[in-house]
Formats: C-alpha cells, sequence, structure tokens
C-alpha cells in the first residue's frame, strides 16, 4: 500500500465515523429504541442492512474456494437457500411482525407458557447468543484476518483489534439504527469495490471469452457450468442442497420461518408490508446481485495467477497482483466495510439476546433504563473480546459453515411448524435443539461426506422432537387462543403458494441470466428473462389478490 491507498481507507473510517455521529442523534429511551430502532425502519434500511450483515469479509474468500475446488455449480451450497429466504418472505414476516417481541427467543413465553417456555427462552437465547454467536463472528474473523495477512505488514492481533475497536465504540453509541446507517454506506463501498475488481480481473486476462476459455482448460470439466444438475460431484450432494438442506438446517440469515437478525430487522420495520419488502430486497440483492463478481473474479484470479494452496487467498492475491493505487484501498476499504458490518450486527443481536431474554426477569437484571444500557454496552464489549479469541481456533470458513448446519440440522420443520400445529410445545423446541447437537457430536467422526452426515442428524432429531411432542402435554387452550388472536396465522392459501413458487423461480432463473450473459451465450440468456418476466408476471398478480397485500 502506497500513501493514496492508506488516504482512502482513512477516508472510509471517516466517512464511517461521521455516520455514526449522525446516528446519535437519535435518542434511546427504551431496550426497543436501542435493539429495534423504535420499530421505525423502512422497508429498503432494513433490506440493505440485511445483505451487508452477510456480506462478511469471509464471503468472497469462501465463495471464491467454493468456485475453484467446487466448480460454479458448487455455489448451490449457499444458492440453495433460496427457498428458506422467500419462505420467511411470504409467509412468515407478517406473522412475526404482529407478534411485537424484542428477539425470535422471547417467541418462546409468547407461544408457550409456564417453566418449560421460560426455561426455553433463556436456553436459546444463550444458544445462539454465545455459542452461535461466537462461532459465527469467529469465520468472519477468521476470514479477515486472512485478508490482513495479505495486506498488512503489522501484528495481526493489533489489527483486529483496532477493528473490534472502532466498531465497538459506534455501535455502543448508536444503537442499531447506527449499525443499520452504517450498513448501508459500507454495503455501497463493498459492492462497488467488488464489482471494480471484476472487471479489471476480466481485462486482465483478456476479456469475458477468452476467460471461459482457459477456465475449462484449468479447472475439471464441469466447473464452469452454472447448473446444479451438471454438478461435477456426486449426485446426492446436489439432491441434500437443492431438497433438504434449505428447510432442515438453522443457518444464519435464512433459518426456516425466520430467524437471528433476520427477525430483528423484521421486527424493526414500520408495519407488516415494511417487513415483507425489507425480506423481499434481502433476497434479491443477496442472490441475484452479489454472487457474479466474486465467482468472475475467483475465475479470473485461477486463470492469471500462481496456484496455491489456499483456494479461498486467491481473492486477496488478485486485489494486490491487478490494482493500481487507489482502487488497491478502495478494495481493502470494501473489506473493512463488510467486515465491520457483520460484526456490528452480530455484536447489537448478540446483546440482545441477554439483556431481553437470558437476564430479564431475574435479580441481577437492571431495574432502570440507564442500567438496560449499561448492560448492553458491556455485553457488546465482551462479545467482541470472545469472538476474537474464537477466531484463533479457527483455520477456515467453510469450517464455520459447515459446523452451524451440522449443529442445527433436524430443527427447521419444528420452527416452521409452531405457527400452525397447536400440539407443539416447549419441549418440542428444547428436545430439537438438544438432540440436534448430540447427534452432530456423535456423528461428528464418521468418514462419511458431511451432506450424509446431515440427514442422518436431520432424521434422527426430526424423530426425537415429534416423538417428545406427542408423549407431552399441549399447550393450553386459553395460551394458544391468545397466540392466535395477536398472529393471526392462517393455513397457507394457493394464491400465496403460486406466489411463493414463482418468487423462487424469479430469483433462480435472475441468477441463470445473468450467468448466461456473462458466458456470451445470449440464446440462452434470452431463454432464461423470458422465464424470469414470466415468474415475476404471475407473482405480481398473485399479489394482487384480494387479502393477500393488506
Amino acid at each position: 500500500m502506497n500513501f493514496v491507498d492508506w488516504l482512502v481507507v482513512a477516508g472510509y473510517f471517516v466517512l464511517t465515523f461521521a455516520v455514526g455521529i449522525f446516528a446519535l442523534s437519535r435518542k434511546h429511551e427504551t431496550s426497543e429504541d436501542y435493539f429495534l430502532s423504535g420499530r421505525r425502519l423502512p422497508w429498503h434500511l432494513a433490506g440493505l442492512s440485511l445483505v451487508a450483515t452477510t456480506f462478511a469479509a469471509d464471503t468472497p474468500l469462501a465463495v471464491t474456494g467454493i468456485t475453484v475446488v467446487r466448480g460454479i455449480a458448487g455455489n448451490f451450497l449457499w444458492l440453495s437457500l433460496i427457498p428458506a429466504g422467500i419462505m420467511t418472505a411470504i409467509f412468515y414476516a407478517r406473522l412475526w411482525r404482529r407478534s411485537g417481541v424484542v428477539t425470535d427467543a422471547e417467541f418462546a413465553t409468547l407461544r408457550y407458557s409456564g417453566a418449560p417456555a421460560n426455561f426455553l427462552r433463556r436456553f436459546r437465547a444463550a444458544y445462539l447468543a454465545i455459542l452461535v454467536n461466537l462461532i459465527i463472528m469467529g469465520w468472519v474473523t477468521t476470514g479477515m484476518a486472512k485478508v490482513l495477512h495479505v495486506f498488512f505488514d503489522y501484528p495481526l492481533w493489533i489489527t483486529l483489534g483496532v477493528l473490534y475497536a472502532f466498531t465497538v465504540v459506534y455501535i455502543i453509541l448508536s444503537g442499531l439504527w447506527g449499525v443499520v446507517l452504517t450498513d448501508v454506506l459500507q454495503f455501497a463501498i463493498a459492492m462497488v469495490g467488488c464489482i471494480i475488481l471484476a472487471i479489471v480481473g476480466v481485462e486482465k486476462v483478456g476479456g469475458l471469452d477468452t476467460l471461459w476459455q482457459q477456465a475449462q482448460a484449468v479447472l475439471p470439466p464441469g466447473h464452469t457450468t452454472i447448473y446444479p444438475w451438471y454438478f461435477s460431484g456426486p449426485v446426492y450432494v446436489v439432491a441434500v442442497w437443492l431438497g433438504v438442506q434449505w428447510w432442515a438446517s438453522w443457518y444464519p440469515g435464512f433459518e426456516p420461518g425466520g430467524g437471528g437478525y433476520v427477525v430483528q430487522r423484521l421486527l424493526s420495520t414500520k408495519n407488516e408490508n415494511h417487513a415483507v419488502g425489507a425480506a423481499i430486497l434481502f433476497n434479491i440483492l443477496h442472490f441475484v446481485v452479489r454472487p457474479w463478481p466474486w465467482i468472475i473474479t475467483a475465475l479470473c484470479a485461477v486463470v492469471a495467477l500462481p496456484p496455491t494452496g489456499d483456494a479461498e487467498m486467491l481473492y486477496p492475491r488478485a486485489i494486490l497482483a491487478w490494482l493500481p493505487a487507489g482502487l488497491k484501498g478502495l478494495l481493502i476499504a470494501a473489506f473493512l466495510a463488510a467486515f465491520m458490518s457483520t460484526i456490528a450486527t452480530h455484536l447489537n443481536w448478540g446483546a440482545s439476546y441477554i439483556v431481553n431474554d437470558v437476564v430479564a426477569g431475574t435479580r441481577v437484571a437492571p431495574r432502570t433504563t440507564r442500567g438496560t444500557l449499561l448492560l448492553s454496552r458491556v455485553t457488546i464489549l465482551l462479545m467482541a473480546l470472545g469472538a476474537i479469541g474464537v477466531s484463533f481456533a479457527m483455520t477456515s470458513v467453510s469450517q464455520g459453515w459447515e459446523l452451524i448446519l451440522m449443529l442445527s440440522a433436524g430443527t427447521g420443520p419444528v420452527y416452521l411448524v409452531r405457527w400452525y400445529w397447536s400440539r407443539v410445545n416447549a419441549w418440542s423446541e428444547i428436545s430439537a435443539m438438544s438432540a440436534s447437537f448430540i447427534f452432530s457430536l456423535l456423528v461428528s467422526q464418521w468418514s462419511q461426506p458431511q451432506e450424509i452426515r446431515l440427514i442422518v442428524v436431520a432424521l434422527l432429531t426430526t424423530i426425537a422432537w415429534v416423538c417428545i411432542t406427542l408423549f407431552t402435554k399441549p399447550e393450553s387452550a386459553a395460551k394458544l387462543s391468545h397466540f392466535a388472536e395477536l398472529v393471526r396465522p392462517t393455513p397457507w392459501r394457493s394464491r400465496e403458494i403460486i406466489l411463493f413458487l414463482a418468487s423462487i423461480a424469479a430469483i433462480y432463473t435472475a441468477f441463470f441470466a445473468i450467468g448466461e450473459l456473462l458466458q456470451l451465450h445470449f440464446a440462452k440468456a434470452a431463454l432464461q428473462f423470458v422465464i424470469l418476466c414470466g415468474a415475476i408476471f404471475i407473482a405480481l398478480v398473485s399479489m394482487r389478490r384480494p387479502k393477500l397485500i393488506e
């Protein structure tokens, strides 16, 4: 890095700090103000904040590694989550907004009653805030550590410490409102930087036509196909991704039925329509806009750069090898933005669990708003220190992804049906979370592929929680009636199912259309575009049917 690069990076920090200072103008009179921005977020800010959160420093690295090792179709490891995201938008976003809870863990005492409900609320909150949240921040920090090791000569722990300190300061002071505003800025910087790198990469290899010819020569057969049914790996792998994984496992950002920071953003919106709009915008940006700049850069890097033992490192190496002064600083700022936006959300989200669900109702719970805000800020600081510690135990970004998928396998169905099946009780969720964790540990040493182990864990977990549900008492009629009056869950109607299927088709065909266009297959791109227009038309007609849009 030279002086111009440092100037660009410094400009990024100044701009972020200015946005954080602006966010301080909004006062925090309650914990809802601090953790939910007073439930006043418009749909576009909530949706942009969500996609910024899922765009971490590790994401371009992980997609690069997957593309090089498994091929473009290998990205259906996460592209298969499209139905989960659309399902949340169509069927569950309104229900969450109507619930009026502060966190998804609080749902336990809204839907269930008695000691089991209180235990589930605290158990789930602690499990997500400490175990899951630290694992997520750990792999995000691991990805950032890899980038920093390439870009800077300073000691790694000092550089990470500075980034965390800067992030923690503006989160502590401004709450979720500050997180959202900086998310929007950081996503814009990160996305522009990634697009620029992809364009420069294509120029370095001699154009798109040359890129695909050389990529086919360098990579194994089938690695440049964009369709999962032509995946070069075993057939059962794609079958699990597309048929099981998206509904069976809890994965951050795409939890079956919604959960985590997605629910936090939905609960923060102005009303139900804004919640639905935020969820739809998030899925479009996440699956259509973001992936291709990373995939193209990965292919350019594997063609133009010397091979490396760690495929994920091709992305930061491409930045150093190809970009001139100024643009290099912009890409480094993009990585910093992606990292900080994700960490900011996870720290605020994790603290909301501790304050609202774990500590609330106990003897140590603060009795004043000032005490609650102080506890929130101390919790954020402690979580930041824990995340740095966890990151030193991780060696790979994909390691964290697979760990979360396995630890939650089989829990998805209970999260989907608990809104509608009156027989589900607190023990259903407790047993699902416990069984998934235990069975994941038992099969962790098996030599079978991760997809086979996921199916086994999902099957055993589902059998366990269904049996526990049937052998324990259902909730009282009064509790179920109160829940139904507040949330108003209704059976899925045909027009909603049509909208769900049309939206999935639209997202997938948009991804394929861009891929065909980049491969210069104009006839196939036109066909995909026609299908896309048809899917959008069907979706719009379904949305205009009476009572679907309230």
